[in-house]
C-alpha cells in the first residue's frame, strides 16, 4: 500500500510554486452563483462554485489564465497576479445571451450534460411531457390519457415507467419503489416546466451519488432558486386545451428571496371519448443566505391530477370498423393521483475548499389507476378492467461533504463523501378486478409495504498532467417488508440485501477543447418488495456492468461534437408485473451501442443540434432468433434548429424525433412500427410581452406513440388474438400562447 501511495504521490504532485486560488462568484446584483465552471487554461485544473458561490482552484500560479463560465453569463477571463493568491477574490459575472462558447470542456464525468444544457436554455421546455426529451437518446411515450407517467426508452431499454433510469428533482427521488403499477414508476407531472433551471443527466452506471435504478442512466432536474421577473401565461389550443401559469416574485431582499408558481392544465385530448383531463400544480420556494457563508432553501409543492382514458387499442378493431383510430374498447379507463412535497436544502462553505450540503424531503403520494389491456380475455361477461391503488409516505435525507483542495503530503486531490437514507411506507396497495370503474369484483392483491434504503458513497479526483482519474465506491443496504392483507392469518414477510457498486472513470484532455473518456462501473436496480419475499431474497438487486469509451471535442468555438461506444450487461432479475400480480423471470441481457451528437451555433440567433443512437440488445440465455428484447429501440434520432434570441422580435424553432421499427416480442415476429414526428414553435416578443404558437406533429403524421404485443379478446371474438395494441400519437395540434413578464 505504501508503494502505491508513493507512486500516486509522484504522479499527481503539483509544482512547488503552485498555490490555491480562493474566492466567491456573484452576479451583478451581488447574489452568489452556484455551479460556475472554473478552468485553468494553463494546466487544465478545474473546479466549480458551491451553493454559496465559493470556490477553491488548487495548483494555481502567477500568470495562469483562468476561465469563469456559466450559461447565461459572459465568460470572464482572468490572469492571476500575486495578490490574487494572497487574498480571496470576488468574481462578478455579467449576464449575457445564451451561447455555446460559454461552455468550457472541463474534465468531469458529466461534461456532456453541461453541453446539452444549452439546448434547454435556447429552447426552454414547453410541457411536462417534453422535460425528459431534453436528454439525448431518451424517448418517451404516453398511453393513458396524459395523467399516467410516460413510458421511457433509453440505451436499448424499454424502461417502462422508470425501472432503469434514476429520476430526481433537486435530489428528491421521483421513482417509486414497489409501486402499485410497476417498479420504478416515475411521474414528473408535479414539475412546472417554467421553473426548471437545467436538466442534469448521465448515461450508464458511473455516478456514485446515483444509486437505485441507475443502470441505463439518471436525470436530475434543477429548479430555479429565484426569479428575475414575475410572469403570467395563458395557453389555448385544439381539443379544448387550456393552460394557465403564473410565477410571482414575492420577496427579493438580497439575502432573502421567495417566489410562488402555479399551473392549471385542462384538455380533452384528440380521442373520441373526452379525456376530461385536469392537472393543478402549486409550488413555493424560499431562499435565505445565512451568516457564515450558508444558504437555506425551502421548497413546498402540491400536485393533483384526474383523467379519463381510452387505453391501448388493437389494430383489428379498427380494421373491422368497430372503432376509429382515436376510439376505445373500454373508455371507462383513467385515474387520479396527487403528490405533496417538502424539501429542505442547506449549503455551508467550510473554508479552504471544503463544503457541506444537506438535503431532506418528505412526500405524501396517492395513486389510483383503472386499466383494461386484454378486454374480455379473462372475464367474457364483465371484462378485464383492473384497479391499481396505493397511499404512500416517502421521506429521506442526504449529507455530502466535499473537499476541493485535499492534500496528503505532496499528493493533491479532491474528494467527496456522503451518507443518506430513503424510507417508503405504502399502505393499502391494491390490485383489483373492477367493472366500469365503479364496481369491485375481486381483490387480486392487497397489502402494505415498508422499504428502507440506507447508503454511503465516497470518491476522489486525481489530476496528473492531462489525465483525470476518478475512483469511487457506493454501498446500499435494503430492508424489505410486506404485509399480505388477503391472507386469513397474519402474513408478514421481510428480507434484506446489500449492493456494492464500485466505479472508476478516466478522462484524458490533450487540449482544452478535447477530452477522451473511459467510464466503468457497476449499478443496480431494486425489485418490488413482493418479488423479494416471493423469491426468498434471492437475485433481487440485479447488477448492471457498464463501460463507455468516448470523446467530446470543440473544433471551433461554437461547434461541439461527441461520440461514445458503450456496452452494458445486466444480471438475472425477477420482475413483478403489477398489471397481473405475478412474478415474471427474465434472463441476462447484453447491450452494445454507439451514440453521436453535434451542436453548432454559427451566430447568436441560430442554434442547431442533433443526436443519434444505435443499440443492439439481446438476451444472452436464449437461442439466436428468439433473443430479442421486446420494445427496445435499436435506432433513434432527435434534432432541431432554434432561431432568434427570445429577447425582441421573432424567434422559434423546429425539432424532430425518429424511432426505427423495433421488435415487439422475443422472436421479432411482431413488429412495433417506427415514426418520424416534427414539432415547431413561433414567438414574437415586444418589450415584456411574448406571443407564441406551438405546433405538435406539424405534418400531421399518423404514428403510434406506444405499442405492445398483447393477447386480447374482443367482445365478439370466440378466441384470443395476439397482435400490436397501440395508443395513437397526437395528430396536428395547434396552441396559442401569450406571456407577460413584470
Amino acid at each position: 500500500m505504501k508503494y502505491f501511495m508513493a507512486a500516486l504521490s509522484m504522479l499527481c504532485m503539483g509544482t512547488i510554486a503552485a498555490q490555491n486560488l480562493k474566492g466567491q462568484v456573484v452576479d451583478e446584483a451581488g447574489s452568489a452563483l452556484e455551479d460556475v465552471g472554473i478552468f485553468n487554461k494553463t494546466n487544465g485544473q478545474h473546479s466549480h462554485s458551491d451553493g454559496t458561490g465559493h470556490f477553491v482552484l488548487d495548483q494555481t500560479s502567477v500568470n495562469d489564465t483562468i476561465y469563469f463560465s456559466r450559461l447565461g453569463f459572459e465568460t470572464l477571463t482572468k490572469v492571476i497576479t500575486p495578490s490574487d493568491l494572497n487574498n480571496p477574490v470576488t468574481i462578478v459575472l455579467k449576464e449575457g445571451s445564451i451561447s455555446l462558447d460559454q461552455v468550457v470542456l472541463v474534465a468531469k464525468v458529466d461534461a456532456l450534460s453541461r453541453v446539452v444544457d444549452v439546448d434547454v436554455k435556447t429552447n426552454p421546455v414547453k410541457s411536462s411531457q417534453e422535460i425528459l426529451r431534453k436528454v439525448p437518446g431518451l424517448i418517451i411515450g404516453q398511453h393513458a390519457g396524459g395523467g399516467k407517467a410516460e413510458q421511457l426508452f433509453l440505451r436499448g431499454f424499454d424502461v417502462d415507467h422508470g425501472t432503469d433510469v434514476a429520476i430526481s428533482v433537486d435530489g428528491m427521488p421521483v421513482n417509486m419503489v414497489s409501486h402499485a403499477h410497476g417498479q420504478g414508476y416515475a411521474d414528473l407531472h408535479f414539475v412546472i416546466p417554467e421553473t426548471i433551471e437545467n436538466v442534469n443527466f448521465g448515461k450508464g452506471p458511473y455516478y456514485m451519488e446515483q444509486g437505485d435504478f441507475n443502470t441505463a442512466g439518471y436525470v436530475d432536474l434543477r429548479l430555479r432558486k429565484r426569479l428575475d421577473k414575475s410572469m403570467l401565461s395563458t395557453e389555448v389550443g385544439q381539443f379544448n386545451t387550456r393552460r394557465f401559469m403564473g410565477m410571482f416574485n414575492v420577496l427579493d431582499q438580497g439575502k432573502s428571496t421567495a417566489y410562488l408558481a402555479s399551473e392549471l392544465y385542462l384538455t380533452d385530448g384528440a380521442f373520441d371519448s373526452p379525456q376530461n383531463f385536469n392537472r393543478l400544480n402549486i409550488m413555493g420556494r424560499y431562499r435565505y443566505a445565512l451568516p457564515g457563508d450558508q444558504e437555506l432553501l425551502l421548497t413546498a409543492s402540491h400536485f393533483s391530477s384526474k383523467w379519463d382514458a381510452s387505453g391501448q387499442i388493437p389494430q383489428r378493431a379498427i380494421d373491422q370498423g368497430l372503432i376509429g383510430r382515436f376510439g376505445g374498447i373500454d373508455d371507462t379507463e383513467g385515474g387520479q393521483t396527487s403528490r405533496t412535497n417538502f424539501i429542505l436544502d442547506h449549503n455551508k462553505n467550510l473554508g479552504t475548499g471544503k463544503s457541506l450540503h444537506t438535503m431532506a424531503f418528505v412526500s405524501h403520494y396517492d395513486f389510483e389507476l383503472y386499466s383494461n389491456f386484454t378486454f374480455f380475455l379473462e372475464d367474457p361477461v364483465n371484462g378485464d378492467q383492473i384497479r391499481q391503488k396505493e397511499n404512500r409516505i416517502l421521506m429521506g435525507a442526504k449529507t455530502v461533504f466535499q473537499d476541493n483542495s485535499a492534500q496528503l503530503g505532496e499528493l493533491r486531490f479532491k474528494y467527496n463523501a456522503g451518507i443518506g437514507f430513503r424510507y417508503d411506507n405504502v399502505d393499502d396497495m391494491e390490485l383489483s378486478h373492477t367493472r366500469n370503474r365503479q364496481e369491485l369484483l375481486e381483490r387480486l392483491a392487497y397489502g402494505d409495504v415498508d422499504e428502507v434504503n440506507t447508503y454511503g458513497f465516497a470518491g476522489a479526483v486525481f489530476k496528473s498532467g492531462k489525465f483525470t482519474l476518478e475512483p469511487a465506491v457506493r454501498l446500499d443496504y435494503f430492508k424489505f417488508d410486506y404485509l399480505n392483507k388477503l391472507s386469513t392469518v397474519y402474513d408478514n414477510q421481510s428480507d434484506e440485501k446489500v449492493a456494492f457498486s464500485p466505479k472508476f472513470n478516466t478522462i484524458y484532455s490533450p487540449t482544452e477543447n478535447t477530452q477522451i473518456f473511459l467510464k466503468t462501473g457497476i449499478g443496480f436496480h431494486s425489485n418490488d418488495t413482493r418479488v423479494v419475499v416471493a423469491n426468498n431474497g434471492k437475485d433481487i438487486l440485479p447488477a448492471a456492468y457498464g463501460i463507455d469509451l468516448g470523446t467530446i471535442i470543440r473544433p471551433a468555438d461554437k461547434l461541439v461534437l461527441n461520440a461514445t461506444l458503450w456496452s452494458l450487461f445486466l444480471d438475472q432479475e425477477f420482475v413483478y408485473v403489477g398489471d397481473a400480480g405475478v412474478v415474471e423471470p427474465s434472463g441476462k441481457t447484453r447491450r452494445l451501442g454507439i451514440e453521436v451528437g453535434a451542436r453548432y451555433q454559427p451566430s447568436d440567433w441560430i442554434y442547431l443540434y442533433t443526436d443519434a443512437n444505435f443499440t443492439q440488445g439481446r438476451s444472452t440465455e436464449e437461442a439466436k432468433g428468439e433473443d430479442y428484447i421486446p420494445l427496445a429501440p435499436d435506432f433513434t434520432m432527435v434534432g432541431g434548429v432554434t432561431l432568434g434570441n427570445n429577447n425582441e422580435g421573432f424567434s422559434g424553432g423546429i425539432s424532430y424525433r425518429y424511432v426505427d421499427d423495433r421488435p415487439a416480442n422475443e422472436d421479432n415476429s411482431i413488429v412495433a412500427e417506427g415514426y418520424f414526428v416534427t414539432d415547431a414553435t413561433l414567438n414574437y416578443s415586444l418589450r415584456n410581452w411574448t406571443f407564441g404558437l406551438i405546433v405538435e406533429n406539424l405534418f400531421d403524421t399518423e404514428w403510434n406513440e406506444t405499442q405492445f404485443a398483447t393477447e386480447s379478446r374482443l367482445f365478439n371474438e370466440p378466441t384470443a388474438v395476439e397482435e400490436i395494441h397501440f395508443t395513437p400519437g397526437t395528430p396536428f395540434y395547434l396552441r396559442g400562447k401569450v406571456t407577460v413578464s413584470f
